[in-house]
């Protein structure tokens, strides 16, 4: 009876993992061209229209602007891949993990 109680468990537990799979990295025969994208976007205009909303006394709106700057940077660093064509366009949005308003 114990045995089974704690297989039970560790099945509770092993289920109890993170939300999902790591998101697989972008794989690129040109470094260069991945960290020249990466600081053009850190740089982009979206990345700056998304910095000027941020109101650090207010914990709540904080987080919303770190997830729409992580959003932000991610496409302004494809949009830039794209351009150069190291990736093709298409393909699956990512999930969004719903937001508490």
């Amino acid at each position: 009876m114990r045995a089974l109680l704690a297989v039970g468990l560790a099945a509770l537990l092993a289920a109890c993992g993170r939300g999902g799979p790591e998101p697989a990295p972008m794989l690129t025969d040109d470094p260069a061209a991945m960290q020249e994208c990466r600081a053009e976007a850190r740089n982009s205009q979206q990345v700056r229209d998304v910095q000027r909303t941020a109101w650090n006394e207010n914990l709540y709106r904080t987080d919303i602007v770190n997830r729409n700057l992580r959003e932000a940077e991610a496409n302004a660093e494809l949009d830039c891949l794209r351009r150069r064509g190291v990736v093709r366009g298409g393909g699956v949005e990512q999930v969004r993990p719903p937001a508490l308003f």
